[in-house]
């Protein structure tokens, strides 16, 4: 089962039904979630991380990082097909990169470079709520047993 292959993203309204109302503002309409009050920021689980729509490959829980930022932090993406970067000035005076998944087109969050340099210098600052968490007992039940092999 590789869902994410075959995906067809659903009408706006559709996903406003599958998609709670902070995973649509935030994937749908670039929105950003707080800080520290997310799902997955202290998780320190083994697993992966996929995109909530469409259920696509992004992070594995081995390049996640405590950032202090308060929101998942990631030191590469699993694929770097995976995700689509672009110019993002909705901030005043200030420009950053936007990621976003590539099949589904959510908005994740933004990518800088003050990562750990060890460990290549890029911080992927992600919304829990544009991401699903499998551990990795789960994962060839969920048809994504090709990432066993990350874990030992």
């Amino acid at each position: 089962m590789t869902h994410w292959k075959n995906f067809k993203k659903p009408t706006d309204e559709e996903l406003k039904n599958l998609l709670s109302p902070l995973q649509y503002k935030v994937t749908q309409k670039e929105g950003t979630e707080p800080p520290f009050r997310n799902e997955f920021n202290e998780n320190h689980k083994d697993g992966l991380y996929v995109d909530i729509v469409s259920g696509e490959p992004l992070f594995l829980s081995s390049d996640k990082f405590d950032s202090g930022t308060g929101w998942p932090s990631f030191v590469k993406p699993v694929d770097e097909n995976a995700l689509t970067e672009k110019e993002d000035r909705s901030m005043f005076f200030r420009v950053r990169t936007e990621v976003r998944s590539k099949i589904a087109d959510s908005h994740l969050g933004h990518v800088f470079n003050d990562g750990p340099k060890d460990r290549g210098g890029k911080r992927y600052c992600m919304n829990s709520a544009s991401l699903r968490f499998i551990p990795k007992e789960n994962l060839a039940a969920e048809g994504y047993e090709e990432y066993l092999k990350h874990f030992s």
